[in-house]
């Protein structure tokens, strides 16, 4: 039986969250982001839910591949799925020079095109989170995963240093429509249990993850601004008017000084935590 869940946003509302995330997410160059700071997601996850061969996989969100690329690597049959065209062809591209073989589909979280009970495993690493609607989100993992098989997600939590990230931003954006609940809900376990209900065992437990980058906090803030496509966006909104520009600029640099945890020198170190969500699906 599905848990009733959040509030959730309307369908035209999610349309429009996942419109404008479909663009954002081909700003900047992802995957040299990703391979900088979320890559030791890929293999944490796979063996959290002991991923190997003979096994059917299908990657939420895969962005260029974090993890969908090493559970083929395991040797798993792989279907990888992201909203972005940019994200997957990049994604290609690095199956193609590691000699591995993957099926790349451009879909929705929300209204995954698979039949029930389709997959042994079904991942999400920092992407699924993103999406507006959390429950539709679990009800489709939950029902493309065959009875007794796993669900392993990494989310941000709210408390570990992204939601001071992202809180930067949000005065920077339009607001979120109605039911659009933050994404590092998904690293709350109430939230997660509520959203999974009855129909899973969820193992939860609260991990750091630590981005390292040579340079100072401007650095990790100019590296931000050209390759994580939602700050570009967000700094895309203001292109036109300067002082507001500034002001971002000012904000940012000032959160990345603050949650620096590396010498004044550098290079600079930042720890986010996230919840690793292991969850068995019942019959």
């Amino acid at each position: 039986m599905a848990s009733r869940g959040p509030e959730r946003p309307t369908p035209e509302a999610a349309a429009e969250v996942k419109a404008v995330a479909k663009e954002m997410w081909g700003l900047g160059d992802y995957d040299e982001f990703a391979r900088a700071f979320v890559w030791q997601f890929g293999p944490e996850l796979v063996e959290a839910c002991a991923i190997g061969p003979g096994q059917r996989v299908l990657d939420v969100a895969t962005g260029t591949g974090n993890v969908a690329l090493r559970a083929a690597e395991a040797g798993a049959s792989v279907v990888a799925l992201d909203l972005s065209h940019a994200n997957l062809a990049a994604g290609r591209a690095s199956a193609e020079e590691l000699g591995l073989e993957l099926e790349w589909v451009e879909g929705d979280a929300e209204a995954l095109p698979f039949e029930d009970a389709s997959f042994d495993v079904v991942t999400s690493s920092v992407g699924a989170m993103f999406a507006p609607d959390h429950q539709a989100v679990a009800d489709e993992l939950l029902r493309v995963c065959r009875p007794g098989g796993t669900i392993g997600m990494i989310n941000y939590t709210p408390d570990g240093g992204v939601g001071d990230f992202f809180g930067v931003f949000v005065p920077y954006l339009p607001p979120s429509p109605p039911g659009v609940l933050p994404p590092v809900m998904w690293g709350d376990e109430a939230h997660v249990r509520e959203l999974f209900g009855d129909r899973a065992d969820l193992e939860l437990e609260r991990r750091v993850a630590i981005e390292r980058l040579n340079g100072s906090p401007r650095t990790y803030v100019e590296t931000y601004k050209e390759q994580f496509g939602p700050v570009v966006a967000t700094f895309g909104l203001h292109v036109d008017d300067p002082q507001r520009t500034a002001s971002l600029d000012r904000e940012f640099l000032a959160f990345a000084k603050q949650f620096n945890h590396g010498p004044d020198e550098g290079p600079v170190e930042y720890r986010y935590g996230y919840l690793l969500v292991v969850a068995r699906k019942r019959a």
